[in-house]
C-alpha cells in the first residue's frame, strides 16, 4: 500500500511539471481495494480494471520504473510509452481500460476463457460507481449468470463519479445489491485485511456456484483525474476527516504495531526503502527516452492482414513491423 501511495505522489508530481502529459487517475485512498484483492489472487485469476490503475499494474509485476516510464512516455515503459496512464497490461492483468464501464463484459469474456479451458481460473472485473449504471454492466451480469461464469464483478464504489457523488447518480447506491439474480457483498475498501478475506470468499462463491458482485467501499483523496482539483463537489475537511479516520495505511499500520507483529521502527525502515526505491525509479523515469518514430507503427496487431497503417491523414500511409517487444516487464 505504501508503494502505491509514493508511486501515485510521484505521478501527480509529475504530471505538475507536465512531463506526464494527457490524462492522469490517481488510486491515493484506495490501496487496500488492490492490495486486499490481490492477496487473496492465486496465479491462475485474473483482473481488469478501469483506468485508475498504476498500482494494480505495480501489483501485478511492473516495477515502479515501469509503470512512471510509462506515463512519461519513455521506451521503459511496461507499453513502450504507448499506452500511457490508461492503457497498462502485464500477465494475467488486462488493463486499464480508457471506456466507462467496458472493462466489464471484457471480464465476463475473460471469465468465460477460464472456464472454457478449464484452468480453475477466476477474473475479477472492476468499475467504479461512475460506471454502475452503464447498460453493458448489467448486460454482462446477465450472461456471466446464465453460464455460471467464474466473474467476480467489483464495484469500486470512492463515492464520486467525474464529479457527482453517488447518491446524485444512482437511484439505488446499495451497489452490492444491484446484481438482480447475483448475490452480492459489502466489504469495507479501507481495510486491507476485510478485502482479502471477503476475496477469498468470492473466489471460492464462483468456481462453485457462478457470478458474484462484490462492493468495496473507498475513498478517494485525488479528484477524479489530475484535471478536477476535486474540491468543487466536496469540502476540503470531509478529505481531511477520511485521511485521519480512515486511511486504509494509517489504520493498517496501528493495528499491526498494536497487535505485536511489527515496530514502529520496523515500519519507518521499510517506508525508507519504499521511498528511495520510487525516487530512484522516478529519477530513471524522467531520464529515459522515447521510442523512435520507426516503432509507433510496430506491434499493432500479432498478425497483421490489412497491410500497412493509416497515418494522420487518408493519403499517409505507415509500414507495419514487429519487434516482438511490444511489452516490457
Amino acid at each position: 500500500m505504501q508503494v502505491i501511495r509514493r508511486l501515485e505522489t510521484s505521478a501527480g508530481n509529475l504530471y505538475k511539471e507536465k512531463i506526464v502529459r494527457g490524462f492522469c487517475h490517481l488510486y491515493s485512498g484506495q490501496e487496500a481495494c488492490a492490495v486486499g484483492m490481490k492477496a487473496a489472487m492465486r496465479p491462475q485469476d485474473n483482473i481488469i480494471s478501469a483506468y485508475r490503475v498504476h498500482g494494480w499494474t505495480n501489483l501485478m509485476g511492473v516495477s515502479v520504473k515501469g509503470v512512471l516510464s510509462e506515463l512519461t512516455g519513455k521506451q521503459g515503459g511496461c507499453a513502450r510509452g504507448k499506452g500511457g496512464s490508461m492503457h497498462m497490461y502485464a500477465p494475467n492483468f488486462y488493463g486499464g481500460n480508457g471506456i466507462v464501464g467496458a472493462q466489464v463484459p471484457l471480464g465476463a469474456g475473460v471469465a468465460l476463457a477460464c472456464q472454457y479451458k478449464g484452468n480453475n481460473g477466476v477474473c475479477l472485473a472492476l468499475y467504479g460507481d461512475g460506471a454502475s449504471n452503464q447498460g453493458q454492466v448489467f448486460e454482462a451480469y446477465n450472461m456471466a449468470h446464465l453460464w455460471k461464469l467464474p466473474c467476480i464483478f467489483v464495484c469500486e464504489n470512492n463515492g464520486y463519479g467525474m464529479g457527482t457523488s453517488a447518491k446524485r447518480s444512482s437511484s439505488n447506491v446499495n451497489y452490492y445489491q444491484r446484481g438482480d439474480a447475483l448475490p452480492g457483498i459489502w466489504v469495507d475498501g479501507m481495510d486491507v485485511v476485510a478485502v482479502k478475506l471477503a476475496t477469498d470468499f468470492a473466489i471460492d462463491y464462483v468456481l462453485n456456484h457462478g457470478p458474484v458482485v462484490m462492493e468495496v467501499v473507498t475513498y478517494r483523496y485525488s479528484g477524479h483525474s489530475m484535471s478536477d482539483p476535486g474540491t468543487s463537489y466536496r469540502t476540503r475537511d470531509e478529505i481531511q476527516e477520511v485521511r485521519q479516520t480512515r486511511d486504509p495505511i494509517s489504520s493498517f499500520k496501528d493495528k499491526i504495531i498494536n497487535a505485536g507483529l511489527v515496530t514502529a521502527d520496523d515500519l519507518k525502515k521499510i517506508d525508507a526503502e519504499i521511498k528511495k526505491e520510487v525516487d530512484d525509479a522516478t529519477k530513471a523515469a524522467k531520464a529515459d527516452t522515447e521510442i523512435g518514430l520507426p516503432e509507433l507503427t510496430t506491434d499493432i496487431y500479432s498478425n497483421n492482414l490489412d497491410g500497412d497503417i493509416r497515418g494522420a491523414n487518408p493519403n499517409s500511409w505507415l509500414k507495419h513491423g514487429s519487434l516482438k517487444h511490444a511489452v516490457n516487464l
